[in-house]
């Protein structure tokens, strides 16, 4: 089985051929960070007007790049949301054109869907595992029951992990996107400088919170020497910052992870995932916490966690082997919940 996956949700117009054999075939991804850098966060307008302007180039360079012909394909799948409506709106359309031109059957993919199934991609992990999604917009731990079968345990109170990190580098003047900025950074950084608040922190349940941490941080860099921060202080900053991300996360995977092994006692799996899941520091602390708990955790590699067709396509693989296809006049969705996604084909 061979599909071609478009996503364009956010910043990012990417598309990608995947096989069921777990073989990517061709996987581009156009970034728009030049065009929102100077805002410090996506602004909608501009990125649908960037996906509508590359998305046909890109689709027919990917196609080319993987040796497969329109006509060999098995079906079309696309990012039918939740995300920017503007972006999400160019790819549905472009993805409808094609499985209508074409003929073949059409695959409407929940974002977090793909995220949730992207580690199947790259390793053997069954049903059921628990999964610590960290995006921009998303922060969700979700015991994945089966393709189409999604139960949040917890979620974000208030900013995602990614908005956090974003707004934080945007404090401490540093380049768009956040993340990786910060993490760059942090490395040289003391943590111990800053004691900011860990939200949560050993509080029953599995939610997370991060606006009080943001706050935490703003009145921090109001407090230091008036003027143009010293790279120390921006490094000590971050450092801090991310340790208390880390701190918080670790404390409510664990809850999450415990409730989950009390449903399902023989499962193994714990999967993290989502643009935030490229952290190192992250990684290597859930790492070690699932073996603790006699987990093994599994991560996409970087360049799968981020935004990329290849989930969507991968996604679209296991929701059209068990025939959950869509019509051609379903309606692209700004907001949709990953428990309102279908289990059954129509």
């Amino acid at each position: 089985m061979i599909v071609l996956g478009i996503e364009t949700s956010c910043d990012e117009t990417a598309a990608a051929v995947v096989t069921s054999a777990r073989e990517i075939r061709a996987n581009r991804v156009l970034s728009q960070f030049a065009e929102h850098a100077p805002y410090g966060g996506v602004v909608p307008e501009i990125a649908a007007r960037s996906h509508l302007e590359h998305i046909d180039r890109l689709v027919a360079k990917t196609t080319e790049e993987s040796g497969v012909a329109f006509s060999a394909l098995d079906g079309i799948a696309v990012t039918g949301g939740p995300g920017l409506i503007g972006g999400v709106i160019v790819g549905v359309m472009t993805a409808k054109t094609l499985a209508q031109v074409l003929g073949k059957p059409l695959i409407n993919v929940n974002h977090l869907e793909s995220h949730a199934l992207s580690a199947r991609l790259v390793a053997d992990v069954p049903f059921p595992y628990l999964l610590l999604l960290v995006t921009g917009g998303h922060c969700q731990l979700v015991s994945v029951e089966d393709v189409g079968r999604y139960l949040v345990l917890g979620t974000t109170m208030d900013d995602a992990i990614g908005e956090a990190f974003d707004k934080t580098a945007k404090m401490l003047g540093l380049h768009y996107p956040g993340g990786p900025a910060i993490e760059e950074i942090a490395v040289q950084g003391n943590a111990a400088r800053f004691k900011f608040p860990r939200p949560l922190l050993g509080r029953p349940g599995c939610d997370f919170s991060f606006s009080g941490l943001k706050t935490a941080v703003a009145q921090a860099v109001d407090q230091l020497p008036p003027g143009a921060l010293s790279r120390n202080d921006i490094a000590d900053v971050a450092a801090s910052f991310q340790a208390a991300v880390t701190d918080t996360v670790l404390d409510r995977t664990r809850a999450g992870l415990e409730t989950f092994r009390a449903a399902h006692p023989k499962a193994q799996h714990l999967v993290v995932a989502g643009g935030v899941a490229a952290n190192a520091a992250l990684r290597a602390t859930l790492d070690d916490l699932a073996g603790q708990l006699g987990f093994t955790l599994t991560a996409p590699p970087p360049v799968l966690c981020t935004d990329n067709g290849a989930m969507v396509a991968w996604a679209g693989i296991e929701r059209l082997g068990r025939g959950l296809t869509d019509p051609l006049d379903f309606a692209p969705r700004p907001r949709w919940p990953l428990g309102e996604v279908r289990s059954s084909a129509r």
